[in-house]
């Protein structure tokens, strides 16, 4: 436990070192849980555009009584950030003693925003895809990009990966990176439909508004971690590919306040509220059911969700305890 005067500043290699992805999969599944059994305090996050910047911030609050704390997370995404040699996501996450108000710790946020995404794919996956699924298609190759598929290699036998990105040589870096890092064979796709092909899982992490693939590239029996959308006008996920999906979200007040991929299919009347199956939680708790049969396409959008935030940040602070990390600051 931190003396009260003083609090634990974790690094993103800090982060990255308390927060194992497998464990971090679990974390997200208790999350997701006590966020649908509405046990947790998560007001919708705040958003503040800077358009003339071509960026803006999201504020994202949070709080479990179940774990006696409270968080708060600041990112920012600026589009031109890559350009300028400068993540386009950038964060930092806090963390307080929710029986005092006590200021805990203060963690390098987009690497814990990377890992808790990739973590809750992995919970999708696990309930949701098949399980001998073993081929993963990624589009995107930035850092969400890459804690997607150690997610998926966390979950199932994964033992082929293709990468699809508008940037050919970020997609073979990344190919290169993943290889060794992972010990599966990644190769880079030229098209769209050479990545789905053969794909049994499915991972959109980019910034396009448009997308990414074609309906008809997607073959019946895989399943899809939507994750890089998250505004009404943004969309990764063809139409006709949700109106033929099994939907699940990681919270329905969220989704249909900021997920274009849901958001524009029901304007143009080609799904309604109720095509939306189940929350994440209910999945875990096993209230609502996931995939029936082998052929079911299946489709988790998320759109981030602050309780992820807490949750990964207490279990990252308990382990950097555990372990000595990071750097104690008097207050």
């Amino acid at each position: 436990m931190n003396d009260p005067k003083t609090l634990r500043f974790l690094s993103a290699a800090d982060v990255r070192r308390a927060l194992p992805m497998s464990e971090a999969v679990e974390v997200m599944k208790c999350a997701f849980q006590e966020l649908s059994e509405n046990r947790a305090v998560v007001p919708l996050r705040t958003h503040v555009t800077m358009p003339e910047h071509q960026g803006g911030v999201l504020v994202m609050p949070a709080h479990s009584p179940d774990s006696a704390r409270f968080s708060l997370k600041v990112i920012s995404l600026f589009e031109n950030n890559p350009a300028l040699n400068l993540p386009f996501i950038q964060a930092m996450v806090m963390l307080f003693d929710a029986t005092n108000g006590t200021p805990l710790a203060i963690m390098e946020g987009t690497s814990l925003t990377a890992i808790r995404s990739g973590a809750a794919s992995g919970a999708a996956t696990d309930l949701l895809a098949k399980v001998n699924s073993s081929k993963v298609a990624i589009f995107g190759a930035g850092l969400q990009a890459r804690t997607q598929l150690e997610a998926m290699c966390a979950v199932r036998p994964i033992r082929t990966a293709s990468v699809f990105d508008q940037d050919p040589q970020r997609a073979a870096a990344f190919a290169r990176d993943a290889s060794a890092e992972l010990g599966i064979c990644v190769t880079v796709a030229p098209t769209s439909a050479e990545a789905l092909a053969g794909a049994d899982v499915i991972c959109t992490a980019t910034t396009s508004a448009t997308p990414v693939f074609a309906d008809d590239e997607v073959a019946s029996g895989s399943h899809i971690n939507a994750i890089g959308s998250y505004k009404p006008h943004m969309r990764e996920i063809p139409p006709l590919t949700v109106a033929r999906a099994y939907v699940v979200v990681d919270q329905l007040d969220a989704a249909w306040a900021e997920a274009g991929d849901l958001i524009m299919p029901m304007q143009a009347g080609l799904i309604h509220s109720g095509h939306v199956r189940a929350e994440l939680g209910e999945l875990v708790a096993g209230t609502k059911p996931g995939r029936s049969d082998e052929q079911m396409l299946t489709f988790f959008k998320s759109v981030g969700i602050a309780i992820q935030d807490l949750a990964a940040a207490t279990c990252a602070l308990a382990n950097a305890e555990k372990l000595g990390l990071g750097t104690e600051v008097k207050l």
